[in-house]
């Protein structure tokens, strides 16, 4: 049940309508909880009792943690609490990954070895709940957040439809207050939801979807057949693509969570302005980038222990994001150059000081250097296999082939030029004080021209937002 679909629609309205109808908080509660788990049955029906299965362990651990004070206890609950998840996890998304590596191994050593195929189905959206509810666990561990919620309140912050499929990952100390606390949404919390909703579906379907997916799949389908220009635009259209899908569903997530009386942390703060791989780290994918700091990179000791520590650990993280990415070494490799520019600017900044960002606020030098960096390096994030990215890779640099004379190209280019230029201008507002700022007639025209864009873009068979394979 996308979000961009009609019956996605129809089921909104249907429990937007039952949840102002039902008088009592506990029954909207419930409500909202059996909606949930039907919105996910849709996907894929037994995987509801996956979700049920891992929810119940999670909060059952958790209180057994926080009724004991014997910090042995606590170390084995919370160790099960963590192989659980992680075993489950690497069982749906690695499994067939680990098996083919392993069969490379042998294969050198001449030891054939042909495992059981095993027909795994990806359960969507079990890297977001899954982390969503480790916080949790390791949250009661740390003595940050309470540990007797009632398991409808718990069950309801981890699968609340919004968030479920692909983010922001919410953290139970923001969430599960708003859920235990009586509350029903004000006229201006929906009209703001209402709003991102709408803005959210035009930046997927008419951004992402109808300018820039059809240059990104035709480029990366052949891209021996292009030059130089058209490369670069398929790279160009690949960094709008990317950003306006998962931004557009994280928009819509807010604003939906927001028609409920819910408010979620932002997950995107204009990227493509970033100064920097660690400014764009605090602007791409926030609750992702926050988790895995919070959680991997200062407990495994972050800058506190020398030099050579830290950059360890700076490239565990960023190995490990990109492997949560997808069972793929395209995606380690992802990650790991994220990994080397992190440890590079930091060696920068280490030397150099102040004098390591020139002109940072004048010229736009770092900003554009990190937005090109950052272009090419969505090469092994987009590309299936290593020959396609190296592929695409001598596309951008061949000049003995002519640009192909086709409109929606330089449309595609002329967008995210129009994006970047948009993010460094703004790079600082707010989206919801850029829209407040604007006088009634302005707001009028925005979501005017978000809704005829809609229309003149739907009667496709909608596409799924790229985050939901992860």
């Amino acid at each position: 049940m996308l979000f961009n679909s009609l019956t996605f629609l129809i089921f909104s309205i249907c429990v937007f309508g039952l949840f102002w109808l039902i008088p009592k908080w506990p029954h909207k509660k419930w409500l909202l909880l059996i909606a949930s788990y039907l919105f996910y049955a849709a996907w894929n029906p037994p995987y509801i009792l996956l979700l049920f299965l891992s929810t119940t362990a999670d909060w059952w651990l958790a209180r057994l943690i926080g009724n004991t004070e014997n910090s042995t206890r606590r170390r084995a609950l919370l160790f099960c609490s963590l192989t659980t998840n992680l075993i489950v996890l690497g069982y749906f998304k690695y499994g067939n990954f680990l098996l083919e590596n392993f069969n490379r191994l042998l294969a050198p050593l001449g030891l054939m070895h042909t495992p059981p195929q095993f027909d795994i189905v990806l359960p969507i959206g079990i890297s977001f709940y899954t982390f969503a509810s480790l916080s949790y666990t390791i949250d009661v561990y740390r003595k940050q957040i309470r540990h007797d919620w009632r398991l409808v309140d718990y069950a309801l912050f981890v699968s609340f439809f919004p968030h479920l499929m692909a983010g922001p990952i919410v953290r139970a100390s923001c969430l599960l207050p708003q859920i235990e606390n009586p509350k029903l949404p004000t006229q201006n919390q929906v009209g703001w939801g209402l709003a991102f909703v709408c803005m959210g579906l035009f930046v997927k379907v008419v951004l992402a979807d109808a300018i820039f997916a059809p240059v990104v799949d035709e480029i990366y389908a052949a891209p021996s057949h292009y030059g130089a220009f058209d490369a670069w635009a398929g790279l160009f259209s690949f960094s709008g693509q990317i950003y306006y899908d998962f931004s557009g569903y994280s928009l819509c997530a807010i604003g939906l969570a927001l028609c409920f009386g819910f408010s979620f942390p932002d997950n995107f703060h204009h990227p493509y302005a970033a100064k920097g791989f660690s400014d764009f780290w605090r602007r791409w994918h926030i609750s992702l980038s926050t988790w895995l700091r919070d959680y991997l990179y200062i407990p495994m000791g972050g800058n506190r222990y020398g030099e050579f520590r830290t950059i360890g650990n700076l490239l565990i993280t960023m190995l490990i994001g990109g492997l949560w990415h997808g069972a793929s070494w395209m995606f380690v490799l992802w990650g790991g150059l994220h990994g080397v520019y992190l440890f590079i600017e930091r060696l920068l900044k280490k030397m150099l000081g102040n004098a390591a960002v020139p002109i940072a606020g004048e010229g736009r030098l770092i900003e554009i250097i990190t937005f090109i960096v950052i272009t090419v390096t969505w090469i092994p994030f987009r590309a299936e296999t290593p020959n396609e990215a190296i592929a695409i890779a001598k596309a951008l640099m061949n000049t003995t082939i002519p640009p192909v004379p086709d409109i929606q190209h330089m449309i595609a280019v002329v967008a995210m030029l129009a994006t970047l230029r948009w993010h460094i201008a703004l790079r600082n507002t707010r989206l919801e004080d850029i829209v407040a700022g604007r006088g009634l007639f302005a707001q009028v025209a925005i979501m005017s021209t978000c809704l005829i864009g809609l229309f003149l873009c739907s009667g496709n068979d909608p596409r799924s937002f790229i985050y939901f394979q992860f």
